[in-house]
């Protein structure tokens, strides 16, 4: 009986990262219903669960926007935001040079290509 309840808990604690409220507050009734642990033991071990959920989550996230940036810089990879930037620093000459910014041309990108 405790070897389950063991087995139960590092199954939650290695899962923390996709486990649910509702599944974890499934988890405390079914281990209070069988009284293998009281219920504010059990209440705050899953807002301890979920709270390393968020952290890991958050830091997951960190990571991954780091290694995207990581990538764009070293293959050089434009941003809509750069090109946006560039289109009005283009508006901005255009109006300087000519009085007024030039029409802009219709998009000549094929379908599905990335702009």
């Amino acid at each position: 009986m405790l070897l389950d309840t063991f087995r139960k808990l590092m199954l939650v604690s290695v899962g923390a990262l996709s486990l649910t409220k509702e599944k974890a507050e499934q988890l405390v009734r079914e281990l209070t219903e069988k009284g293998q642990v009281s219920t504010n033991e059990a209440r705050k071990f899953v807002t301890e669960l979920m709270e390393k959920g968020d952290k890991e989550r958050e830091a997951i996230r960190n990571a991954v926007g780091q290694e995207v940036r990581r990538i764009r810089e070293e293959w050089g990879i434009v941003t809509k935001g750069d090109l946006a930037d560039l289109n009005a620093r283009l508006a901005r000459i255009e109006e300087h040079l000519f009085g007024s910014p030039a029409t802009e041309p219709e998009n000549t990108a094929e379908p599905g290509a990335a702009q």
